[in-house]
């Protein structure tokens, strides 16, 4: 499970290889382990602290490229 290099201080974001759809990626820290959908940056399921949350969405929205290529890279389908 790659390790996105994202300078977050409350969590880490993590892309993992084989991973089922819809597109999306985990934020994981301490009381926060989440999945956000990568087309909508919502929510998919998991708990979380809003600090958390709110810091990752915001790295997200401004790093959908990278996001969306660790994923096509994590999870390329023959």
């Amino acid at each position: 499970m790659p390790r996105v290099d994202a300078p977050l201080t409350k969590a880490a974001i993590y892309v993992y290889y084989g991973d089922h759809a819809p597109p999306h990626f985990h934020v994981v820290g301490p009381d926060t382990d989440v999945l956000i959908d990568l087309r909508t940056l919502q929510v998919m399921r998991g708990k979380y602290t809003r600090q958390a949350l709110a810091e990752a969405i915001a790295w997200a929205a401004d790093n959908l490229t990278v996001l969306w290529s660790e994923w096509r890279r994590c999870n390329e389908r023959d």
